[in-house]
């Protein structure tokens, strides 16, 4: 994962590092986001689109009543797009947030062999894209940028609804601003 650069306007560049800082999200004391998750890995198992995306309901209901903002409408769509680009590399999309109409979509199968994904993987999407949601709803950001705090806080709300350690997240620098998680540092150590 790679964040985003940091924008050049002076007010767009500080909600950029408020964002950045912010690096957790209170989290019920609660399991009331576990049974949801845990409906959306069953209804996965039967491969029955409409089951996923009446759990992903459930669980998006349950979140936006913990953090008090309106719960955002989602799609769950068969095999995830693929975008090519020039010299043969493509790029799948897993989901998005739609800024406007608040709509959350997220694929449930693979682009090439259109297998159902992994549970983690589908989840931790969601999860990512309904940190955009609260990013807009809940820190009243004009934008919701992929920086080190939304990567963090993305993480925060996946491992405590799926009731897993959390990991911490090890950062290396990029030119222009920008960070990459180290995979290999963050996968050997915990919190």
């Amino acid at each position: 994962m790679l964040t985003d650069r940091p924008p050049a306007r002076p007010a767009l560049l500080q909600e950029f590092r408020r964002s950045d800082q912010l690096d957790t999200l209170d989290l019920p004391l609660d399991d009331r986001f576990t049974a949801p998750a845990r409906m959306i890995e069953s209804a996965m198992a039967g491969e029955d689109r409409k089951a996923v995306r009446l759990a992903c309901m459930e669980f998006l209901q349950k979140a936006s009543e913990f953090y008090n903002v309106r719960t955002p409408p989602v799609r769950v769509l068969a095999a995830r797009p693929i975008q090519v680009r020039e010299g043969g590399w493509g790029m799948e999309l897993f989901g998005d947030y739609d800024p406007r109409t608040k709509v959350i979509r997220v694929w449930l199968r693979t682009a090439i062999l259109k297998h159902v994904t992994s549970f983690g993987t589908f989840f931790s999407t969601l999860c990512h894209e309904f940190c955009h949601h609260l990013d807009f709803e809940l820190f009243g950001f004009h934008d919701s940028w992929h920086t080190r705090g939304f990567y963090e806080r993305a993480a925060v709300l996946y491992h405590h609804a799926r009731g897993t350690p959390r990991k911490k997240l090890f950062w290396v620098p990029m030119r222009g601003g920008r960070w990459r998680i180290n995979w290999a540092r963050t996968n050997r150590a915990s919190v």
